[in-house]
Formats: structure tokens, sequence, C-alpha cells
């Protein structure tokens, strides 16, 4: 990232708490004023309070629950409007632990408009916003299991899965134009994410849990380093170039007006 003149405005969702409020810190040290969204205004305030007392910078909260309408769209005619805005952080989310039989689908619904039709709509007010502005970056968190979607709640890891290809779908379509998609996939991280999946992380295993400070350090890295998706846990970053590699190759072999010999002649 150009840290040469001032970078404008980061919009951060779910930035209340854990690794959104570490994205208003470590932005705000940056150079970037803030506009925090989130559910609790009370937290927001102190968030607000911490990065101006650090940082010096411009700091709104914005309270809104992104799972209604009415303020999601309040959000979005933010992202619209404000030509400040350079950065979007799509943070905000939450997730399951239990499988299918034993999870409420109004609770999945939830998740479905919170990780999915939030970002998505945020993303569509950005993108047109930015392209006009000549230029600007949207950064989705999403997580490893929308690759590995067997290791938690089918639908977190298929929303999950959604915010990688809506990231991806964004770089193909945007970066010659100026904005810049980024997609990031922690693994399990020290946040409260987990009390309200329902499985606090202090019952997981130590050696997997990343500290939220040193996910979004590493994410940042990520950022500069131009990468479209960043995965801080994986330590050998040739396995993700390798994966892609291979996800394009079979990607050609799609176009045939035929089926394969194998579904032919079935008995």
């Amino acid at each position: 990232m150009n840290q040469s003149r001032q970078p404008g405005t980061a919009l951060i969702t779910g930035a209340s708490s854990g690794i959104g409020a570490i994205y208003a810190d470590r932005l705000a040290a940056r150079g970037y004023d803030l506009i925090l969204v989130a559910r609790n205004e009370e937290r927001l305030q102190d968030v607000a309070g911490r990065v101006r007392q650090a940082h010096g910078r411009g700091v709104t909260i914005v309270r809104a629950d992104l799972g209604r309408r009415d303020d999601l769209a309040r959000v979005e005619e933010i992202l619209r409007t404000d030509p400040a805005i350079t950065l979007l952080v799509n943070n905000a989310g939450f997730g399951a632990v239990t499988p299918l039989l034993e999870t409420d689908v109004d609770r999945m619904e939830r998740i479905i408009d919170i990780n999915v039709t939030a970002p998505t709509r945020l993303a569509y007010a950005a993108a047109p916003a930015f392209v006009a502005r000549g230029g600007g970056t949207i950064v989705n968190i999403a997580s490893i299991v929308g690759i590995g979607i067997e290791i938690m709640n089918g639908v977190y890891g298929a929303s999950k899965a959604y915010v990688l290809a809506l990231t991806q779908s964004l770089h193909h379509e945007l970066a010659d134009k100026g904005v810049r998609a980024q997609a990031v996939l922690p693994g399990a991280t020290a946040t409260d994410f987990w009390d309200t999946a329902g499985l606090p992380h202090a019952h997981l295993p130590d050696g997997i849990v990343m500290p939220a400070d040193a996910m979004v350090d590493a994410a940042l890295v990520g950022l500069d380093l131009g990468e479209v998706v960043t995965i801080p846990p994986l330590q050998d970053g040739a396995g993700w170039t390798a994966y892609e590699a291979a996800r394009k190759a079979l990607a050609q072999q799609f176009g045939h007006a035929t089926p394969a010999p194998r579904y032919r002649n079935a008995a």
C-alpha cells in the first residue's frame, strides 16, 4: 500500500471487537480516517476512543445491524456517496459449529444474511464508486473453511466459499479499473467469534489458534504484497499457487457440447 500520501477513509464492518477492532487500529496507524460499523454502539465508542487517542485520526461510528435491510442500505449509501472512502473491509460475520441436523435453519439464514448478502451489497455499493473515483480497495474476510468445507458447519463454510469466489471475481473484473480486491482466509483466531459459534477458542488446541493481532498484521502484509488471496496460517504459499493453477486448468476442460464418455449409454 502506498503510504506516501493521505490514504483516505476506511470503512470497517464488524468493527466493535476482535478482527475489526484490530483493523481499525492498524489502518489508523497507516494514516486512514475511519468509519466503524457494528451493532454494539458502546463497544464502537470504546474502539473509536482508543484509536483517536493512539493515532489522532478522525473516526465516525455507525450503529447498524447488517442483517436488517434498512441498516444495510444506510451503509451502502455511505459507500456510494462519501468521496473520501478508499477502502472497505467487509469483516462482519458469524458462524456455527453444529452439524446440519442439529442447527436451527433460522440461524443459518442469519449467517447467509450477514456473511453473504451484506458483503455482496456493500461490494456492489463500493465498487462502482471506487471506479468513478479512480481507485479503491475491497478487503473481504473469508475463512479457511471456504476451502476446507468439512471443517465446520456447512452453511458457514458455504458462506465463506462464496466470499472467496466473490473476491476473485471482483479482482478479475475490476483490477484493470484500479480497484483492488483481497480475500483474507483466517484459520482459528482468538476472538469472541467462537463464543457466538458455540465453541470458545479456549477449547481448541493451542497450536492451531492464532492471535487476532498476528492474523490482521499478516493480512495487511499480504495486501502490501498485492495478494488477491491471503491465508495467514498456510505455511507454504506454493500450496495455494498450485491449488489455483489446478483449478484454472480444470476450468478450461468444461467447454463441451456432449457429455463425457462415462455418462453415455448408461443402463
